[in-house]
């Protein structure tokens, strides 16, 4: 009955504990990049709803009997839905769908998620097999989809700008300037999908247009080939005074791999350029950590194709604490070149190269099989890619290398999509929405050990656990020595 009084409480309080974990949903975020903490922005985008917008309905299709690495993505979308509702007082539903029968797979289908194939462990034998793991988002008749919900994604991206792109009526604009050689809408086909979820992006051809107008926040160019009027230059001019912002990424210098050869290339820009405090210096940068270019050698009757390395691809992965850098790993550059400010200007430096790099000025002769050394990199952190925030008017982004976004260049990979999404998010959005885009799984190498460190940690790693056996053993001889000891003199009295 006494143990019975005080089992009792215990399994109250478990209850209580229980009832008010459903009420509320509180956690601790000890990540660095607070990576499970809402951000502002989310929290602006569910206040929104509140205040006059109509209630989000979310669908998650999710089978059932995932691997572990799968199942900890549904639970971690489940907490994610739990604060949404939480923080949006009502206006954010959600349920969990195991789509089993035909009439549930088929509606999972028509709303756009089709199932994926995953490897599971049965029986020590690994085979593949259908799972859903997609989500559909419903704001009155309007409807947004996530077809595949996976490790390392940035779920509360995709939510905020699901439920962002279903609440707002009027897309703001970009414009794309074309007219002067340089990729269209096509060419920057990855691009152009990820900015059109918030935005209207359409191509300006800046020799038939007038002017630029005044409901585009932004505008790009990028990798022109043309030559560029002083006239066209005048409406850039007209629109940045006016509050405007421009994206620019430009070749200083082109490389001709075929012919084997560099050389300097200007359409214009220079001199504008320059007026404004900017300048692109018509040389090549270098870097030790860079890009291959793949030969062919002949080996007998057949053909070997060998990658080697070439510096002038530098692989840039050092950037400033800056949003547009956030979340950025690393980005390919095809002949880039140094960015630099000129006087007394406001520009802030978004990337760099690493710290074993060098400038080669234009023109120059590649030497592909060129056997490089640690020498030929004297220089650190050369800047290619910056901001420019005049006092008066609207901020332009400065890349140093043109052809880095565009879909089917060497070297082009998703954070060059990213890096050029984001440096346009940031200069035309006001959500903050620009912070999730990147947010999720990261890649954090650990450095390496010292051989003495290395053993130390080894065998601690081994004789610890021993030892801590050991001294657990010995703490308790002892208690049941001295317990022993107690019970004699009590039966000795």
């Amino acid at each position: 009955m006494k143990n019975l009084s005080n089992i009792l409480p215990v399994i109250g309080i478990l209850i209580a504990l229980n009832f008010l974990s459903r009420q509320f949903f509180l956690r601790y975020d000890l990540t660095e990049d607070k990576q499970f903490t809402l951000s502002k922005a989310t929290k602006d985008i569910l206040r929104s709803l509140k205040d006059g917008g109509e209630p989000v309905t979310i669908t998650a299709y999710f089978s059932e009997d995932l691997p572990t690495d799968v199942a900890k993505v549904k639970r971690d979308f489940q907490d994610l839905l739990v604060e949404y509702a939480n923080l949006s007082n009502g206006f954010v539903d959600y349920e969990f769908v195991n789509p089993v029968t035909d009439e549930q797979k088929q509606q999972a289908a028509q709303a756009g998620i089709q199932p994926v194939m995953i490897n599971v462990r049965e029986k020590d034998q690994m085979k593949a097999q259908q799972a859903f793991l997609g989500a559909v988002m419903k704001m009155g008749s309007r409807q947004d989809v996530i077809p595949v919900i996976q490790p390392g994604m940035a779920m509360e991206y995709a939510l905020s700008t699901g439920i962002k792109k279903m609440a707002v009526v009027d897309k703001p604009s970009i414009g794309i300037l074309t007219g002067f050689g340089g990729p269209g809408l096509q060419e920057l086909g990855q691009a152009f999908q990820q900015l059109s979820i918030l935005y209207n992006v359409e191509e300006i051809d800046l020799k038939a247009s007038e002017t630029i107008e005044p409901k585009f926040k932004t505008v790009a160019l990028i990798a022109p080939k043309d030559t560029i009027l002083a006239v066209e230059l005048s409406k850039i001019d007209a629109y940045l005074q006016a509050g405007g912002n421009l994206y620019l990424a430009i070749n200083a210098v082109e490389g001709d791999l075929q012919n084997q050869s560099g050389f300097p290339f200007d359409i214009g820009l220079a001199e504008w350029l320059r007026a404004k405090g900017l300048e692109v210096e018509p040389s090549f940068v270098l870097d030790e950590q860079c890009g291959s270019v793949t030969i062919s050698q002949q080996n007998g009757f057949f053909t070997m194709q060998t990658p080697v390395a070439f510096p002038y691809l530098p692989l840039i992965s050092n950037f400033a604490d800056h949003p547009v850098a956030k979340g950025i790993e690393q980005i390919v550059l095809t002949f880039g070149s140094p960015v630099k400010p000129i006087g007394n200007v406001k520009f802030t430096p978004i990337a760099y190269t690493s710290r074993q790099s060098a400038i080669e000025p234009a023109p120059v002769t590649f030497d592909i099989m060129r056997r490089w050394t640690t020498a030929d990199f004297p220089l650190s952190n050369i800047v290619v890619a910056g901001v420019l925030e005049p006092g008066s008017g609207g901020k332009i982004i400065l890349v140093g290398d043109g052809d880095f976004p565009i879909s089917g260049q060497r070297g082009q990979n998703a954070d060059n999509i990213n890096f050029l999404v984001n440096g346009i998010d940031w200069l035309s959005d006001d959500t903050g929405l620009i912070d999730l885009r990147t947010k999720g799984a990261t890649t954090r190498p650990i450095d390496p050990l010292e051989d003495g460190t290395r053993t130390l940690l080894k065998y601690l790693n081994f004789l610890l656990p021993i030892l801590l056996v050991l001294i657990y053993g010995f703490i308790r001889f002892q208690k049941q020595r001295a317990l022993r000891y107690r019970r004699m003199q009590e039966n000795y009295n």
